[in-house]
């Protein structure tokens, strides 16, 4: 009897701890496990992306002159080819192929030591390789907006490669690559606000003070040709922006789910916002102004779409508009020529997005309203440093590129239209 009580007791004992064994053990099995439904949503998500390239061709092509729509088209087809070849040869081993402060390394060149079987989290690696690649290539293409119609495109072609070689790869390292010195500091940005956003609009600016203004610009009133196709580009945008910040939750979970939603809301308020504000300030709203409100609000939420709810984001949307329209309106205010409003709109909208995050994070994450004073100081340093390396770095682009290849067309080059001059085409014959 005394034996048969042993025994179970033993049997009892020796189960709770294979059980506790097996309990503690999970968790690491679940993050080395391939799930199918997130590496299903990340394709998706990376295709989405990728739809936002076309979308960013019309939106931006519609905005200048027939004699330039080809030419501006093909800044973002340049940017496709040659930053999509830039992220596999060198760009993804310098964003995530390290753990170095301000920049990764080689050892992944052109993927090398990633196989079908590499995981990053619950997807295959190359899922996120391609995912984070969509996002390199669209990046510098925003630049684009502040110097259409009149820079050269071969340096163009030039300076995007080095750009995003320059500057994108290293804050992309510096804010989401393992070690990098703003992702350690506890800086937030869920989809891009400060990496994508903030850097191409500042980069356009400083572009489009090198390049100067168009020839007429503001004497003369440069009209969109076509803005059914800008409004097309637009609703691409946001039909792909849904991959763009969705998507960077890495997961088919409650994280795309509410970065989903504060998406679509933030958006929607942008372009409210700003045909309200455009009909109090210039007596009408515009198509044009729809269409900037509604990247407006898309620009502002994306480096807090998963961090804040729908109602921050709703806040934060009303707020976008009077941003970037006061953004666009300092253009004028200050002679400068940025062409499509890239810094007026990513730029400015990208800082405040940012700035924002720190104030209205509620899920995941503290901010201000929160009483989380010191993750608003993180977010500013991030834009401050962020910002300032961008300007430095592409100054310095510039000054190399003006003086070896030249920046801009000839002036009957420009007076002739692009679409001729740079690639023997016409848009509409």
């Amino acid at each position: 009897m005394r034996f048969s009580r042993r025994f179970m007791m033993a049997r009892l004992v020796s189960t709770l701890f294979s059980l506790l064994l097996l309990l503690s053990a999970t968790p690491v099995l679940a993050a080395d496990r391939l799930d199918s439904g997130d590496t299903a949503w990340m394709l998706v998500s990376s295709a989405l992306v990728l739809a936002m390239l076309p979308g960013l061709a019309l939106f931006y092509g519609g905005m200048v002159r027939s004699k330039n729509v080809l030419s501006t088209t093909m800044h973002t087809v340049a940017a496709m080819a040659i930053m999509g070849v830039q992220w596999v040869a060198i760009g993804y081993s310098l964003a995530f192929g390290g753990e170095g402060r301000f920049i990764g390394g080689l050892a992944n060149a052109f993927l090398c030591g990633i196989t079908p079987e590499s995981l990053t989290g619950s997807i295959p690696t190359y899922v996120f390789i391609m995912f984070q690649g969509m996002f390199a290539v669209i990046t510098p293409a925003l630049i684009s907006g502040a110097i259409a119609e009149r820079m050269k495109f071969s340096t163009y072609c030039v300076f995007i490669l080095l750009w995003g070689t320059l500057v994108y790869d290293p804050l992309c390292h510096w804010v989401w690559g393992d070690g990098g010195w703003l992702l350690e500091l506890g800086a937030l940005d869920f989809a891009g606000g400060t990496v994508v956003h903030l850097s191409s609009g500042i980069s356009a600016l400083v572009l489009a003070l090198a390049l100067g203004r168009r020839i007429g610009y503001p004497q003369e009133r440069l009209v969109p040709h076509n803005l059914p196709m800008t409004l097309l580009g637009a609703g691409l945008l946001w039909f792909g922006w849904f991959g763009f910040n969705a998507g960077s939750a890495l997961s088919a979970g409650g994280s795309a789910a509410l970065a989903f939603a504060t998406t679509q809301t933030a958006a929607a308020a942008g372009a409210l916002s700003w045909m309200l504000l455009e009909w109090l300030h210039a007596g009408k709203p515009s198509a044009l102004g729809a269409a900037s409100g509604i990247v407006a609000g898309l620009v502002v939420i994306t480096p807090a779409a998963g961090f804040v709810t729908p109602g921050w984001a709703m806040l934060m949307g009303l707020t976008a508009g009077p941003v970037c329209y006061g953004g666009v309106m300092l253009k004028h205010r200050l002679g400068y020529d940025d062409s499509l409003d890239a810094f007026g709109v990513h730029g400015l909208g990208g800082a405040w997005g940012a700035v924002a995050t720190g104030i209205f994070a509620t899920v995941g994450a503290t901010g201000l309203v929160s009483g989380n004073f010191h993750q608003f100081w993180v977010q500013l340093i991030g834009v401050v440093a962020a910002g300032g390396y961008a300007v430095v770095v592409t100054t310095l682009l510039v000054l190399v590129l003006k003086a070896t290849m030249g920046l801009r067309v000839e002036k009957d080059d420009e007076r002739m239209g692009l679409d001729q001059v740079a690639h023997s085409e016409t848009a509409y014959s």
